[in-house]
């Protein structure tokens, strides 16, 4: 039953943000950044890194695509592929804070066993310069056989 729920919100999350994302491809601000991840439970942690990608679609609204690949530790490898949405709070000139909700792919071992969850939690990003900011992330996945509490800190450029 758990199973089924989680792949038909993933299958409707997914939709949302494809449908935005068709929208979103006349205006919008693009972001790329790199994180440090740092992943953990159901016993198991472990630290990755990847690329992000951030288009805003309007002031308030961006979507955030990105992939993090975790490195070995006790003989698995893991990786998570995400697409989510931020609601940005401006606080200052220099802070925005945001909640996000997203959808996932959670992969461990060889690369053939993985699963679908969702994601809940929020992050903030303090800008250094017009085009270059530092982001931190605390996000939770929900998975069938995997919950993961994700804590990431990154870089950003503008465009």
């Amino acid at each position: 039953m758990k199973t089924v729920f989680f792949k038909r919100m993933a299958i409707a999350i997914i939709a949302v943000v494809m449908g935005m994302a068709v929208y979103a491809q006349e205006k919008g601000d693009i972001a790329v950044g790199g994180n440090l991840v740092f992943g953990s439970g159901n016993s198991f942690t472990n630290v990755g890194f990847g690329p992000k990608f951030q288009y805003n679609i309007a002031d308030p609204i961006r979507l955030e695509g990105s992939y993090t690949y975790f490195l070995k530790k006790n003989g698995w490898s893991m990786w998570d592929l995400s697409a989510n949405v931020h609601y940005l709070f401006p606080i200052t000139d220099e802070i925005t804070i945001y909640p996000l909700a997203g959808v996932g792919i959670l992969g461990a071992g060889g690369g053939s066993d993985h699963e679908f969850g969702l994601n809940l939690g929020g992050g903030i990003d303090y800008k250094l310069t017009s085009k270059l900011f530092l982001n931190g992330e605390l996000k939770y996945k929900f998975g069938d056989n995997w919950d993961r509490l994700l804590i990431s800190a990154g870089i950003g450029y503008r465009f």
